[in-house]
């Protein structure tokens, strides 16, 4: 009788759990302490678009270790790769950014801290992205082996979101063919799974060359390259009364001389153009190129460019936004204990009149369709497959990305528990995915629908290369 008895049990252990009573977002729970170590060790590193040997590495190991099969090196970049766990099934893809921006650094105090010794900082959270992501991804294998349920969990490893379209490059090569529905999610001063779109976008630096003489004993031999970066940049700042409303160009001068006695012989400017639509970006940039030939005529130097990175817009799914929506609602926002809270308050009061309740990091934001005015690489992806995402409050509610307080908060027990939330969120997400063909299904159908039966993909980056030591 013990004997029979004991067979039984061990049989109810040996078969798999139920998909229904397993909760995948309790597994992402059990790995909070992964998400924050991680977060934060990315966060230290803080390494640049291209250049983040040690962040791509760090997530490639904690997956190995949870069994994934990795293919680094993927589309001729050194730092992407693809992680993958499972059989048969759909595949259900997960990003992972980890690329910070140059230029800015902080410490993870409340009060502007730059850090000496660095040259860059997570100011748009992509170390809680890379983070949050990948206790997402080993939080859903866990699942799907629990469960025994048939499919394919992918990490992808997607380096310079900044500026460099490294998913772009992934999609052009054709790593997302395959993949049923891709999930992503993205460090924000708010909870949101509001079907946003944005903005199409490319980039290009502009590279005049003159000649160098004494700007005071040889004047009449110079050239100004310099001169040929303004002459553009007045052009250019009077085309903007002639574009449409969604239009968006800026731009910086990364090079313009050393010394005011030395006519400058090179000087480089950075643009970037966006617009909701991409063909209208395809449009404004001819005139780009046309005021930079003209400069170059007018200040009687040369020049040349180079188109650096170019993202389509999110092609937005609503299928996949309201069910991404519940999830989030599921999770829930971030509750900030007592410590927490009196550092967020030292921080909203730098933002004076953006400053924004804190109790605005556990609310959820109502569902809404809206037009987000950023660009990301995302957005080649949502035309390759059916993609989702969210935003969760990691910062300060009234942060803005790309500032010191983002970094501060990206670096802090806040931007970890955000993180956290997404995690959950993306987890039961992908649970969701795997159980449910009547969602993949009704998902496609929208994706296809949108994408009209014509449809063929054109990068606005050409047939480059990755530009690899565009941020050296």
């Amino acid at each position: 009788m013990k004997t029979t008895v004991l067979f039984a049990v061990a049989a109810v252990l040996a078969a798999p759990l139920s998909a229904e009573t397993l909760n995948p977002a309790a597994e992402a729970a059990a790995q909070e302490e992964r998400t924050q170590r991680v977060a934060q060790q990315l966060w230290d590193w803080a390494e640049l678009g291209y250049l983040e040997t040690r962040s791509s590495g760090l997530l490639q190991d904690e997956l190995q270790q949870e069994g994934f099969a990795i293919e680094a090196g993927v589309a001729d970049i050194p730092t992407a790769f693809v992680a993958e766990w499972g059989t048969g099934g759909p595949v259900i893809a997960i990003l992972a950014e980890y690329d910070a921006l140059p230029g800015i650094t902080q410490s993870a105090s409340p009060n502007r801290d730059p850090v000496a010794d660095k040259h860059a900082g997570h100011a748009c959270g992509h170390n809680l992205f890379g983070a949050g992501s990948l206790t997402a991804a080993i939080a859903t294998k866990r699942w799907l082996e629990k469960t025994g349920t048939p499919g394919r969990i992918r990490l992808y490893g997607t380096p310079a979101e900044e500026g460099g379209s490294g998913k772009v490059y992934m999609t052009r090569a054709g790593l997302f063919d395959d993949v049923d529905v891709a999930l992503h999610w993205h460090a924000a001063d708010e909870n949101t799974a509001a079907a946003r779109t944005s903005l199409a976008n490319r980039s290009g630096k502009f590279r005049f060359r003159g000649v160098s003489a004494h700007a005071a004993g040889a004047p009449e031999r110079g050239r100004s390259a310099l001169d040929g970066v303004e002459a553009m940049n007045m052009m250019v700042n009077m085309m903007r009364e002639h574009t449409t409303m969604d239009t968006r160009i800026h731009y910086v001068i990364t090079e313009g001389g050393a010394a005011p006695n030395v006519v400058p012989d090179f000087a480089e400017v950075f643009y970037y153009v966006r617009h909701s639509d991409a063909d209208e970006v395809r449009a404004l940039w001819p005139r780009l190129e046309a005021a930079a030939r003209g400069a170059a005529l007018g200040t009687g130097t040369e020049v040349e460019w180079e188109i650096i990175h170019g993202n389509n817009p999110l092609l937005v799914n609503e299928t996949l936004a309201r069910t991404m929506d519940a999830k989030l609602r599921q999770v829930g926002g971030v509750d900030y204990t007592a410590e927490e809270r009196a550092w967020a308050e030292e921080i909203a009061g730098t933002f004076g009149d953006a400053a924004e309740p804190l109790e605005n990091a556990v609310e959820i934001q109502p569902y809404e369709t809206s037009l987000g005015y950023g660009s990301t690489d995302v957005g080649d992806v949502s035309w390759a497959t059916p993609t989702v995402g969210l935003r969760t409050a990691t910062w300060v509610p009234g942060t803005s990305a790309h500032s010191w307080q983002a970094v501060a908060a990206s670096g802090h027990s806040i931007g970890h528990k955000g993180a956290q939330v997404a995690a959950e969120a993306v987890a039961l997400m992908a649970a969701e995915l795997f159980s449910n063909p009547e969602l993949r299904a009704a998902a496609r159908a929208e994706f296809e629908a949108a994408r009209g039966t014509d449809y063929e993909y054109v990068s606005l980056l050409g047939d480059r290369d990755p530009p690899l030591d565009f941020r050296r």
